[in-house]
């Protein structure tokens, strides 16, 4: 299975560069590179993991994934509460990381049967 096929990993790879874009002008340089960099932690993990042989190695990597999912929510709460996101779009991407997380642990759960 390439990793390039999986919904979950187009997906994320979709969010992360929506952040890149919603961030490109911000001169929060620290927030902007915090936030960025969780965002593309998701894919690219994904990725890692899939390329790996054995279903242990794959799994950690997901896991990884689904805590930087975790990562991205707290900083977009808080982008929402600084005024530095839009709530709606807050909200969207909320709901995005927490559908991912989900996509993760069944992905997860596939790998070990």
């Amino acid at each position: 299975m390439k990793f390039e096929d999986l919904e979950v990993w187009k997906r994320a790879a979709r969010l992360s560069a929506d952040l890149y874009r919603y961030f490109a002008e911000s001169r929060d340089y620290g927030f902007r590179d915090q936030i960025t960099r969780a965002g593309l932690s998701i894919p690219s993990n994904i990725a890692e993991g899939m390329e790996r042989q054995t279903a242990t190695d794959k799994a950690r990597f997901l896991t990884i994934a689904k805590g930087s999912c975790g990562e991205l929510r707290t900083q977009i709460y808080i982008g929402m509460e600084i005024d530095y996101i839009d709530r709606e779009q807050g909200k969207r991407w909320i709901q995005e990381t927490q559908e991912l997380s989900a996509m993760l642990v069944g992905l997860s759960r596939s790998l070990k049967r």
